[in-house]
C-alpha cells in the first residue's frame, strides 16, 4: 500500500520488485546482446536507491535480448524447450547485473528457479526475504521455472511471495507509462497518471502480460509503469516523484 506520509529521502514503498525486460540491456548501437554501459547505469541507480532510500529491492529480469520462447516456438521448436532456453537467458542477464551492482559496493544475491548451484542460489522464499532484510539486492532468475509464462508473471508471483508493496515495471521503448493507445502510432494517445486494473483489462492495454495484471489485481499489488531508460528514473520512482502510471 502507499504510505500516507513520507519523510524526505524515504522510499515510497518499503519493499518492491523491479521488473526489467531483457531487451533493455541490449545495445541500440551494435549487435551486442548485453550493453555494458546500460548495465552499469542501471546498476548504479539500483545501488544508489538502495543506499539512499533504504528500500528493500528485488529485481526480476527477462531474457528477450538473448532468446524468447515464442521465437523458437514460431519456427517449429517445442514450446517448452524454447521457454527453458529463455529461462537460461535470464540467468545470463541476472549474473551480468549482479556483477555490475556488486562493483558499486552493493551486496547482491541471484536466486534461480532452476537449480544451478555453481552460479546462483536456489529460490527459497524465506531465504529471499532474509536477504532483503539484510540489505542485499535480490535478483530473481529463470522465471518461475515453468514454461508457457512470460517474466511478467513470475515478477507478480515473486512480489506476492516476498510480501512486496508494489511492482515497478520499467519500459525500454520510449513509452513512459500507460497510454489510451500506442503513442508511437497514435498521436492522440493520452497517458494516464493513474488507472485501475479493471480499465487496463477492459481496454486491453497491453502494457503487461494479462496473467500478471489479473494476479496483481487479485492480490492488491499496485504496479508503477515508468520509463526505465531515462537516467535517474529508478530513484525517482522509488522516491515517489510523479512519473509514469500507477495501476491500482
Amino acid at each position: 500500500m502507499l504510505h500516507a506520509r513520507r519523510q524526505p529521502g524515504s522510499p515510497r514503498w518499503r519493499r518492491v520488485v523491479l521488473k526489467i525486460s531483457g531487451e533493455a540491456l541490449a545495445s541500440s548501437a551494435s549487435d551486442e546482446t548485453v550493453d555494458s554501459s546500460v548495465v552499469e547505469r542501471m546498476a548504479g541507480e539500483i545501488a544508489h536507491a538502495r543506499s539512499e532510500l533504504q528500500v528493500e529491492l528485488a529485481v526480476v529480469i527477462g531474457g528477450g535480448n538473448i532468446w524468447r520462447g515464442t521465437t523458437g516456438a514460431g519456427t517449429g521448436m517445442d514450446r517448452a524447450t524454447s521457454d527453458y532456453m529463455g529461462m537460461l537467458a535470464t540467468v545470463i542477464n541476472a549474473l551480468a547485473l549482479q556483477d555490475a551492482i556488486e562493483r558499486q559496493g552493493q551486496p547482491t544475491r541471484v536466486l534461480s528457479a532452476i537449480e544451478m548451484a555453481e552460479v546462483a542460489e536456489p529460490y527459497i522464499r524465506r531465504r529471499a526475504m532474509r536477504h532483503l532484510e539484510k540489505g542485499r539486492v535480490v535478483i530473481f532468475a529463470a522465471g518461475m521455472g515453468n514454461p508457457y509464462f512470460t517474466t511478467d508473471t513470475p515478477a507478480a508471483l515473486r512480489a506476492a511471495e516476498i510480501e512486496a508493496d508494489a511492482i515497478l515495471k520499467g519500459t525500454h521503448s520510449g513509452v513512459d507509462g500507460v497510454y489510451s493507445a500506442d503513442p508511437k502510432v497514435d498521436a492522440t494517445a493520452v497517458r494516464f497518471d493513474r488507472i485501475s486494473f479493471m480499465e487496463v483489462v477492459s481496454r486491453d492495454l497491453k502494457i503487461m502480460d494479462l496473467t500478471a495484471v489479473t494476479f496483481c489485481k487479485d492480490n492488491g499489488l499496485p504496479i508503477l509503469v515508468f520509463d526505465l531508460m531515462s537516467e535517474g528514473n529508478i530513484g525517482r520512482a522509488l522516491g515517489g516523484e510523479p512519473i509514469g502510471t500507477l495501476i491500482t
